[in-house]
């Protein structure tokens, strides 16, 4: 669904598209505070002995383990280290390949391709298992998962094959933590530079006495902190599009099937549309402040028919883990670190994000 077009995109996306409702993903927040406990329960060691730890790598396996109980049912936890590990050298392969034209042909034992290949057969060998495990089983789960395995064409009333399937269900995987992750350790990191906004963050969550929230609203500012990560490290920091037909946009000429490359890293910090664009300042995002904004001066899910299905589902993510650690953690930043921005397939914190575990 993320790299289709055409009628192949649109059954796709109508397939999957049940599974992303709002009713259906405000359900699964239950879900995710489940499993961010299982997060700050193992943190618990780190706080005792004050030994740092890769909050960016953390995030990845936290929000696997998200995406795998929420959109398939599946723990993912015990995996979730070699799974995240798989997916970053396949995409880190994706973007070299892309970055160098593909120069380098992908049979040839290279020390790169055969390194790429091993973390493939990984991602392969737990996907086709899943796929295997789901149609064998007596009864289909409520999710996603079962949502494709059961899909039919109106047409011709054949199923995706198991290529197709694969497909879809890493494309999830990838697209529904990888991103995420990426957004939520940014967070951390400036909430960490931010002590205001950090107070904020922790104020919101301790007005709710240690309940768990019963609605969404009632972590705004959580929301607006993730937001505003988003605009200054938009995990899909470039977006392509291509021309359907001829075109003109600010006076230049755009010819029928041009690629045109949008960035919402370099929109997010333009001047015109965002004042103190380099600051960190959540509350831009509060009704009031986002009232008369154009709506394309932010886009970090992108937009219009190809808006990013799981929008809502990472929303609500963000809010959940960023709320539950709040309440029982800060982190700080440990000195020294060289923070760097790494653009690959997402943003990512080039060397890790060593932070230290704090109880509140």
């Amino acid at each position: 669904m993320l790299t289709s077009d055409g009628d192949t995109w649109l059954r796709q996306r109508r397939l999957s598209q049940p599974a992303f409702h709002r009713e259906r993903i405000a359900a699964l927040s239950g879900q995710m505070a489940a499993t961010t406990g299982e997060l700050l329960e193992r943190w618990q060691v780190y706080a005792s002995s004050g030994q740092p730890v890769d909050v960016a790598a953390e995030m990845m396996r936290v929000a696997l383990a998200i995406v795998g109980r929420a959109l398939f049912s599946i723990d993912l936890s015990s995996e979730a280290g070699n799974l995240v590990e798989a997916m970053l050298v396949v995409l880190d392969h994706i973007v070299w390949r892309a970055r160098t034209f593909g120069m380098v042909p992908g049979f040839l034992p290279t020390a790169r391709n055969l390194r790429s290949r091993a973390a493939l057969r990984t991602l392969d060998q737990a996907v086709y298992a899943l796929i295997e495990e789901r149609r064998c089983a007596a009864a289909a789960q409520a999710d996603l998962l079962s949502m494709l395995v059961a899909a039919q064409d109106p047409e011709t009333g054949t199923g995706m094959s198991e290529r197709q399937l694969r497909d879809e269900v890493i494309t999830l995987l990838v697209a529904g933590h990888e991103t995420v992750a990426s957004a939520l350790a940014w967070t951390w990191y400036l909430l960490s530079q931010n002590p205001q906004a950090e107070a904020k963050l922790q104020a919101e969550v301790d007005a709710l006495g240690g309940r768990a929230p019963t609605d969404p609203a009632q972590l705004a500012y959580a929301r607006m902190a993730f937001e505003e990560a988003l605009r200054l490290y938009p995990p899909a920091w470039i977006i392509t599009r291509r021309a359907l037909a001829d075109d003109e946009l600010g006076g230049y000429a755009i010819p029928a099937g041009a690629l045109v490359v949008l960035s919402p890293y370099t929109a997010h910090r333009d001047p015109a549309f965002w004042q103190e664009p380099e600051c960190y300042d959540p509350e831009r995002f509060s009704p009031e402040r986002s009232a008369g904004r154009p709506c394309f001066a932010y886009f970090p899910f992108g937009g219009g028919p190809r808006l990013c299905i799981g929008n809502t589902f990472a929303l609500l993510e963000a809010q959940v883990v960023l709320s539950q650690v709040a309440s029982r953690y800060r982190l700080e930043l440990m000195p020294g670190q060289s923070i760097e921005v790494e653009p690959g397939v997402t943003l990512r914190p080039k060397h890790g994000l060593q932070m230290a575990i704090k109880s509140r």
